[in-house]
C-alpha cells in the first residue's frame, strides 16, 4: 500500500469503480477514467449553465467569466480563420472548455486526469482532423486536395512534395494527442513524485521534515506550473485546430 501512494505512475492505472453488465457484448462498466470525463462534461455543462442562466444586461461576475471565455475563444477564432469561422466556433469554444475543465479536475486530490490518457486526446485529435476533412470538402469539393499540392512549384516537385504533405496531415492527430498527453503526464508525475518525497522524508522524524521543505516547495511551484499548463494546453490544442480548419477553408494557400 505504501509503495502505490508513492507511485508515481500508479495515478495513471484505469480502474472499475463500477461493475455493470454486459450488454450486447458491450461491456458497460465505468472507469475511474470513463467517470472523469463524464464528470468533465457534466462540469462543463452545467457550469456554462450556471453561468449564463440568468443573462443579465448588466453581467454578474459568474455571467463575466463565462463571456471572457467565450470572447477569448470568439477572438482567437476570428484572429485565425476570419468571420468564416463563426460555424465552426461552437466544436472549437467546446473543445477547448471539455480539455480545460478536465485539466483542472485533474488537479484535484483523488481525482483523475482523462487527459493523460493517450486513447483520450488521440480521440479528440481524430475529432478535430475529421471535422478539418468534412469543412475542406464541404467548402471547397475537391479542391480540397490543393491543400497537398502547394500551387507555383515546379512539376517535378510534386513527386516529392505531395507525399510529405499527405504523411504531415496524417501526422496532426498524433501530434496534437501526444503534445496534451505528454505534457499533463509529465507535469503529473513530477508532482507525485515529489509528494512522495515529503511523505518518505516526513517518516524519519524530525530531521526528514526538516529535509522535506525543499520538496515541498518544489511540489508547491509544480503545482503552480500544472495549473498554467493546465489552460496552455487547452489554449495550444484549440488554436491548432483552428490552424487546420483554416488550411480546409483556404486549401491553396
Amino acid at each position: 500500500m505504501a509503495l502505490l501512494e508513492t507511485d508515481p505512475m500508479h495515478q495513471f492505472v484505469v480502474q472499475p469503480v463500477l461493475e455493470l453488465p454486459t450488454l450486447f457484448g458491450i461491456d458497460l462498466t465505468i472507469t475511474n477514467s470513463a467517470l472523469f470525463m463524464i464528470a468533465t462534461t457534466l462540469v462543463t455543462s452545467f457550469g456554462l449553465i450556471l453561468l449564463t442562466g440568468r443573462g443579465a444586461m448588466v453581467p454578474t461576475r459568474s455571467q463575466s467569466i463565462a463571456e471572457i471565455l467565450y470572447g477569448f475563444v470568439a477572438d482567437m477564432v476570428r484572429s485565425i480563420m476570419g468571420e468564416e469561422g463563426r460555424a465552426v466556433f461552437p466544436y472549437v469554444f467546446t473543445l477547448f472548455i471539455f480539455i480545460l475543465v478536465a485539466n483542472l479536475l485533474g488537479m484535484l486530490p483523488g481525482s483523475y486526469t482523462v487527459t493523460s490518457q493517450l486513447v483520450v486526446t488521440l480521440a479528440l485529435g481524430l475529432t478535430s482532423i475529421t471535422l478539418v476533412v468534412i469543412t475542406g470538402f464541404i467548402k471547397n469539393g475537391f479542391g480540397f486536395l490543393k491543400l497537398f499540392a502547394p500551387a507555383g512549384l515546379p512539376p517535378v516537385m510534386y513527386i516529392l512534395i505531395v507525399p510529405i504533405e499527405f504523411i504531415s496531415f496524417l501526422s496532426r492527430p498524433f501530434s496534437l494527442a501526444i503534445r496534451l498527453f505528454a505534457n499533463m503526464m509529465a507535469g503529473h508525475t513530477l508532482l507525485k513524485l515529489f509528494g512522495g518525497f515529503v511523505l518518505s522524508l516526513s517518516s524519519l522524524g524530525a530531521i526528514g521534515i526538516a529535509g522535506a521543505v525543499l520538496p515541498l516547495a518544489v511540489a508547491t511551484a509544480v503545482t503552480a506550473l500544472e495549473l498554467v499548463i493546465a489552460f496552455l494546453q487547452a489554449y495550444v490544442f484549440a488554436v491548432l485546430t483552428c490552424i487546420y480548419l483554416n488550411d480546409a477553408l483556404h486549401p491553396s494557400h
